[in-house]
């Protein structure tokens, strides 16, 4: 009987742990997806993986998305207008991993005022790139999922 607790417990949690790695990305955090601000800079700090989400907040009069290749991304160029995003708030799932190109399809706004981004999407239990020396966040993070883990798995076997 309790190893069956301790192999549901054990379940549970790679499913659980599975779903908790899907992550939210708010293209442009507080600003949206906007004019003038460095996308760029904002994929950065960023793992992207299959199964996040990008989520693009912003003025559906003003601007709208397309998720173009790398040709059409150097040259700001797009496909058919109908193939736009447009709501205001739309929301793409990284459902293959790969290089990935996103533009703003109105006036000059990808060619003048940098409104595109290019990311990399890992596979879901890829590892993450090795962070610049400057950034411990990630490997803390980890460290402490680990110790939880392990915290659990070893107060399941006890109490079971």
């Amino acid at each position: 009987m309790a190893l069956n607790r301790v192999a549901i417990l054990a379940i549970s949690m790679v499913l659980l742990s599975s779903v908790a790695m899907a992550a939210d990305h708010i293209v442009g955090d507080d600003k949206g997806w906007t004019v003038d601000f460095n996308y760029t800079q904002w994929t950065q700090d960023k793992v992207f993986r299959v199964g996040d989400n990008l989520v693009f907040n912003y003025d559906n009069t003003k601007h709208n998305i397309f998720k173009v290749n790398g040709t059409l991304f150097k040259d700001c160029t797009f496909p058919p207008k109908n193939e736009a995003l447009s709501t205001g708030k739309d929301i793409i799932q990284l459902k293959t991993e790969g290089r990935k190109w996103y533009v703003c399809g109105v006036a000059d706004h990808c060619s003048a005022h940098q409104m595109k981004f290019v990311i990399t999407v890992l596979a879901e239990g890829a590892p993450a790139p090795s962070p610049p020396p400057s950034s411990n966040a990630h490997s803390i993070v980890s460290s402490m999922f680990g110790v939880v883990m392990v915290a659990i798995v070893a107060m399941a076997t006890i109490f079971a």
